[in-house]
């Protein structure tokens, strides 16, 4: 396509940015559109990549069908068969009358599984029948139904690590993968930034009916800089912030700095290192190993305070002898230590030595890892003002898994 056309498309679907990587993102979606290939769309969350499903349906055969997008994140496992394939009367406890499902209603449109890294691996199997022979089977029902629908999948998890970690079906990620699109971080699209910012804030101003703030040149150099590790979902939110609190309208780079979250402040550290789509059993497990490693050198201080004790011993005539405190390990879910208070150790004395006293005490108080995990979701749940949503997202986990864990932990 030529470049006249690409904005076309862009000014079409709202599409805001002159990067080369997301004009060839449009070219691609457009170029597959009249085919009935399957598109996996990656990216990271909030790049946006829910525009390009729609220019995939739009410039279709499909186009007069039904086109349905489905946030498989954020439906719960036990239902998400029956959401996307139906079910029949009395399948399962409410399943009060038929449902036809999804794909049912998608049939001759386009669907879009968004998240489709979240799906259970049963359900995973029912789509790859799908993608297979376009045949599906309603929950509780033995009738094999037809359907014709073309599939766009979208995901921000590393997939292919998903498929080496037993979480993702690997047949059914090269049926999805036939034709990949790539929609780029905004951290990688230089003066798109800027773009963006300017069009939401004349959008806010006139939604909120104010003047729309500026930007000075230190301010534009500081938005373009930011990493934006949200993407355009934390771009627009900024601005929209900016544009309901300040009443000066310009904008200088000292009160930007305000709006932007230093890095990795509000996470654990057990998170720090977590790649991109790890899904929160992965995070457990991670957590446990510096759980286990701050036991490590937990022991390893005290071990190093008896040693300095023992030596300080010697050097008094052997007058008293060091009491070591064990460390006890286990083998099943470690805990975290909390608080340690340790008062100042000394040498204890024999009899008739009233100088030297012995007052050595360690006392540790742990919290479970299940408690820390509770107090963390507790806590970007008041963060958040209860939604849910914004939570998952703050966790670095799915809504599903989010709403598993409150109901688990009772914090509704």
């Amino acid at each position: 396509m030529t470049k006249a056309e690409i904005q076309q498309v862009k000014q079409r679907f709202g599409i805001i940015g002159n990067t080369e990587a997301l004009s060839r993102a449009i070219d691609v979606a457009i170029q597959v559109a009249p085919t009935d290939l399957s598109v996996l769309i990656t990216g990271e969350s909030g790049v946006g990549k829910e525009s390009f499903p729609q220019i995939i349906h739009q410039y279709s055969r499909r186009k007069h069908g039904q086109y349905i997008a489905v946030n498989c994140g954020a439906i719960p496992e036990g239902t998400i068969d029956s959401e996307l394939f139906g079910h029949e009367k009395g399948a399962f406890t409410g399943a009060i009358g038929e449902r036809k499902g999804y794909f049912g209603e998608a049939d001759g449109g386009t669907i879009f599984l968004d998240e489709v890294g979240e799906l259970p691996l049963p359900t995973q199997a029912r789509l790859l029948r799908v993608l297979e022979s376009g045949e599906f089977i309603k929950v509780g029902s033995s009738k094999v139904q037809k359907t014709d629908v073309r599939i766009v999948a979208a995901t921000n998890v590393n997939l292919t690590q998903a498929i080496a970690e037993g979480r993702f079906r690997e047949d059914l990620y090269y049926r999805l993968n036939t034709v990949p699109i790539q929609i780029p971080p905004l951290r990688e699209r230089g003066d798109d930034v800027w773009l963006l910012f300017r069009k939401f804030a004349a959008d806010f101003a006139e939604k909120y009916r104010m003047p729309a703030i500026q930007l000075t040149e230190d301010a534009k150099k500081e938005l373009v800089a930011y990493p934006w590790p949200g993407n355009v979902r934390q771009l627009k939110n900024i601005t929209e912030q900016i544009s309901i609190i300040e009443t000066n309208r310009e904008i200088t780079a000292a009160i930007l700095r305000t709006y932007l979250p230093v890095q990795n402040t509000q996470r654990l550290p057990a998170l720090f290192g977590t790649r991109e789509g790890k899904g929160f059993e992965s995070e457990r497990e991670i957590l446990y190993s510096v759980l286990f490693d701050m036991r490590q050198e937990v022991a390893e201080l005290k071990k190093m305070v008896h040693n300095m004790m023992a030596e300080r011993a010697g050097q008094v005539g052997q007058m008293g002898q060091v009491v070591a405190t064990p460390v006890v390990t286990t083998t099943h879910q470690p805990s975290v230590p909390a608080i340690i208070h340790a008062v100042q150790p000394s040498v204890c004395p024999k009899e008739d030595d009233d100088d030297i006293q012995d007052t050595e005490e360690y006392v540790e108080e742990t919290l479970s890892l299940d408690e820390v995990e509770k107090e963390m979701i507790r806590k970007a749940l008041e963060r958040h003002h209860g939604k849910r949503k914004s939570a998952a997202k703050d966790l670095n986990i799915s809504e599903r898994t989010l709403y598993r864990k409150i109901k688990e932990y009772e914090l509704d």
